[in-house]
């Protein structure tokens, strides 16, 4: 069982499934294919299964990674029977999925031992990243967290303006200055204000620019360096933001976002929209970080804590509703 079996209830995994549904169906429509009239696991089973995986924008290091494993149980159990494949492949795709360490954000908690447990939140525009700190702050303070946002993209006046209106929706209290003011001095503010307030959590948006690496990586570090100054070892997580319709278009995102700074976490958005759920698989076995939430829907509450076991299950399952 992962760390966030027992968050999953029925209506958890009702939200998944109906938000899984377009990638379930191309997933297993691929799968599907290579499996008819095949009464046995042969090469060319393999083989086809191989491009399958590649074609569901699991990626080629990641399926690579899954056929290895594959194989190597099928030769180890001695597996023949093409009934017995789908199951060696939910194991060796779970196996793919990073486990998030402690409990850190794990399913709307906060550790005890950091208060207020500052979060930053970075990601290119348009990926979902307001909406997802929306989301957030929504799950949060339906769980008993005092809420703190802070508006640090201020290159954007529609990022502060789109902030402030998930403020007012939530009912959770926002730190923002004009537009073109420095990030780090709102990052530094709004930490400075959730510590003075008690807050629990603190939640910070960042500018969504990646036409220069190095600016990033200098900005983001900047800011990082400014809220530890409030709070020794804060941000205590950077979550990265990526949009998983856009497939192997997200994957470069996490590329360069990762050699900019040091993400910790991923929210995973639009799933429910796009056939390309495989990239979730891809992203966190490449660059060895746990995925916190994923996206799967448009309402307030479609914004879920990431279980591997639960995200496989829906995956490979027939019935929507399962």
């Amino acid at each position: 069982m992962s760390f966030f079996s027992k968050l999953f209830g029925k209506k958890e995994k009702e939200t998944l499934n109906q938000g899984m549904q377009a990638t379930r169906e191309g997933f297993l429509a691929r799968i599907g294919k290579v499996l008819l009239g095949k009464g046995k696991v042969d090469e060319e089973v393999l083989n086809r299964l191989e491009e399958a995986l590649i074609t569901a924008d699991v990626g080629v290091d990641t399926t690579l990674a899954i056929m290895e494993e594959v194989e190597k149980r099928v030769r180890r159990d001695k597996y023949t029977d093409t009934t017995e494949l789908n199951q060696i492949l939910q194991e060796s795709i779970s196996s793919m999925l990073v486990d998030a360490p402690g409990d850190a954000l794990a399913g709307y908690t906060l550790p005890d031992d950091k208060k207020p447990y500052v979060l930053l939140v970075v990601g290119v525009n348009g990926v979902g990243k307001t909406t997802t700190i929306g989301k957030l702050a929504h799950q949060y303070k339906n769980a008993g967290y005092q809420i703190m946002l802070g508006a640090a993209d201020t290159f954007r006046a529609a990022a502060v303006d789109q902030l402030t209106i998930w403020s007012e929706r939530v009912g959770v209290p926002i730190v923002k200055q004009p537009t073109g003011a420095d990030p780090s001095a709102v990052a530094y503010d709004t930490v400075a204000s959730a510590l003075a307030k008690k807050s629990d959590l603190v939640i910070i948006d960042t500018a969504g620019r990646l036409h220069n690496k190095q600016h990033l990586m200098d900005e983001l570090t900047k800011i990082k360096r400014s809220i530890g100054k409030v709070i020794p070892g804060a941000p205590h997580d950077v979550l990265l933001v990526l949009d998983g319709s856009t497939g192997q278009n997200a994957l470069e995102q996490a590329r360069h976002f990762t050699a900019a700074t040091q993400v910790t976490a991923l929210a995973i958005t639009k799933l429910d929209g796009t056939a390309r759920g495989g990239v979730v698989l891809a992203i966190s076995h490449q660059f060895k970080i746990p995925v916190k939430y994923i996206g799967v829907g448009e309402k307030i509450d479609d914004l879920l804590p990431f279980d591997k076991q639960a995200f496989v299950q829906s995956l490979f399952s027939l019935n929507e509703n399962a």
